[in-house]
């Protein structure tokens, strides 16, 4: 089975009400399986269109159906919420190569 990958590419617009989702999503992000690849850090863009934000977030779940639990389930819900608040992006799940 190929596992699912979460990507985002945040703009942080209010540092205060991030922070309250950042602390509170590893807990939920790791009680489904999902594992950070990437959260923030250096980033360069090498070709095409600047991607939104200067934030990029990748995490790995044992599944595309992980994945997609995760985002739908009610314990993130919740922080979706906190993150609108705070910033703008994008985010989208991709499934890997075998």
């Amino acid at each position: 089975m190929s596992y699912g990958y979460v990507v985002a590419h945040v703009d942080v617009t209010d540092q205060n009400a991030f922070e309250k989702y950042s602390s509170q999503v590893p807990l939920v992000t790791e009680a489904f399986g999902g594992q950070y690849l990437a959260r923030g850090g250096q980033q360069e863009s090498l070709e095409g269109v600047e991607p939104l934000g200067n934030r990029t977030v990748i995490i790995r779940f044992d599944s595309y159906k992980k994945a997609l639990k995760w985002y739908h389930s009610n314990e993130y819900t919740e922080l979706v919420k906190l993150r609108q608040a705070g910033s703008n992006g994008t985010l989208m799940v991709v499934e890997g190569a075998d």
